[in-house]
């Protein structure tokens, strides 16, 4: 299996090598080069398979450059009870990973946030740090990850990369712009490989600080620079995991067809389904849902892609996705005009620019419809009511996140179509607007009371790429 460029104009690599490396050369994502196509019969026999032994019989599909008895141990240790064991819904059990619970006739909530930061990420995280540490220890590297965070992946990737000894993390998150949990978990570890540094203005900016970073070739070559976040091809790939898991739990048969909806920012996790789907998957719809900031929401109901200015970038309850450019956009656009890497190049260079595209007349929109899917978007009002009423109809405590899910959800319910509904965190990294919503406390693990308390390192720093570079450089020279 080799891995291209959405851009098309970097050469085609093997698992590993993209793995450490993030973005493309040319600017672009890296994707298979074909989907993998899965038989009747495979479908059947995973049916019934636990998460690790699914995990890995997906994850094989597109990894053939890692012996299969390593990439086993690495699946094994990465998805075990012990790393994934925070579930707290009724009649749901720990043991299945990514537990289902049906909330009416036809609608289910799918776990996701049972990993040690609470977050969906945590799902791909555990895994992509044992990766990273195998591949490095086989070529006798190391690497500095520098990501970007709205609020879950900074944490999730400190968590799974704690005492790689060959791996450092810098990790840029919005100053001011997460909540005090969410802060807590990545600002409180104390650990020489983990530094923080909050930027004084949007995740757009952040991200667009990694990408300016990424695409200074020689910089990135001489200090190893590498990724975590969702552009990472590796990420994507675990996440195709739990739609099938999903699939299974919410089907009798594989004749059946399911719907998904997921809370969207960055388009990574949503981009996962899409995945799956190309795959062989039945997924009938994918439903995407944003916040107050709904650029994509605006893409698939009019074929517009309008990315906003940051002072437009709206700070809202959901703050996970007050996102404006979604990374992984790019690999289902890469899909929708044909995998013509010209096409994106000359879409991207006017996003990259500060411009929009528009695809409503183009023969690709025409065609968009066999792709699955549709959009909605959710406000701090809707979040609030869809978080009261799943506590008092099921007694079921959401996030934020995944209230905007449950509220776009509803609004595309099909008789005879069970709709899953992803989980992106839980509750107990939301608190103020749970308390807003239930006039009460949300629960968290006993291990994380009191984490707001602890002390804190973070630098807080201006968006200015140069200076982030020296502080990296710094790090990184005084510690060899």
């Amino acid at each position: 299996m080799k891995y291209i460029s959405t851009r098309g104009q970097s050469p085609a690599l093997a698992f590993s090598d993209i793995l450490l490396g993030g973005l493309a050369p040319d600017g672009g994502l890296y994707l298979p080069e074909t989907y993998p196509q899965l038989s009747a019969a495979e479908l059947a026999e995973w049916r019934e398979l636990p998460y690790a032994a699914l995990a890995l019989r997906i994850i094989t599909k597109f990894v053939d450059d890692i012996p299969a008895c390593d990439l086993k141990v690495l699946v094994d240790r990465a998805y075990t009870e012990r790393n994934f064991h925070y579930t707290r819904n009724p009649g749901t059990d720990a043991a299945d990973i990514t537990p289902l619970t049906k909330l009416e006739d036809g609608l289910f909530l799918q776990e996701l946030s049972n990993g040690p930061t609470l977050a969906f990420k945590d799902m791909a995280m555990q895994l992509l740090g044992n990766l990273f540490e195998y591949v490095l220890e086989k070529r006798g590297e190391t690497i500095n990850i520098l990501g970007a965070t709205s609020g879950d992946t900074g944490s999730a990737a400190e968590y799974a990369m704690l005492g790689k000894h060959r791996v450092k993390v810098f990790m840029l998150s919005p100053h001011g712009k997460m909540s005090a949990f969410q802060r807590a978990q990545m600002y409180s570890l104390n650990e020489p490989n983990i530094f923080n540094i909050a930027v004084t203005a949007m995740f757009d900016d952040c991200q667009d600080i990694v990408k300016a970073v990424s695409n200074d070739a020689p910089f990135k070559a001489k200090y190893k620079i590498g990724a975590v976040n969702s552009i990472n091809w590796a990420r994507v790939l675990a996440q195709i995991v739990y739609y099938f898991k999903g699939y299974f739990a919410a089907t009798k048969s594989n004749d059946e067809k399911v719907a998904f909806c997921v809370p969207s920012g960055n388009f990574g996790n949503i981009c996962a389904g899409h995945i799956a789907r190309m795959m062989g998957l039945p997924i009938a719809r994918l439903v995407l849902a944003t916040n107050e900031n709904d650029v994509l929401d605006e893409f698939f109901r009019t074929g517009l892609y309008r990315p906003r200015a940051t002072a437009e970038t709206q700070v809202t309850s959901s703050p996970s996705m007050d996102i404006s450019k979604a990374s992984n956009f790019e690999r289902f656009v890469f899909d929708l005009v044909g995998r013509d890497g010209d096409k994106v190049r000359e879409l991207w260079s006017k996003v990259d620019k500060g411009g929009a595209f528009d695809l409503s007349q183009s023969a690709a929109w025409q065609d968009i419809g066999r792709f699955g899917f549709v959009s909605g978007k959710s406000s701090h009002a809707d979040r609030l009511a869809t978080i009261r009423s799943t506590w008092e109809q099921h007694g079921v405590m959401v996030d934020t996140h995944t209230a905007d899910g449950l509220k776009v959800a509803r609004e595309h319910l099909e008789p005879g179509l069970p709709m899953i509904v992803l989980e992106t965190a839980q509750p107990a990294k939301f608190e103020e607007t749970i308390r807003e919503a239930l006039n009460r406390e949300p629960v968290r693990p006993k291990e994380l009371a009191g984490i707001e308390n602890l002390p804190q390192q973070v630098a807080v720093m201006a968006p200015d790429v140069e200076a982030i570079k020296a502080f990296l450089v710094e790090r990184v020279e005084s510690r060899e």
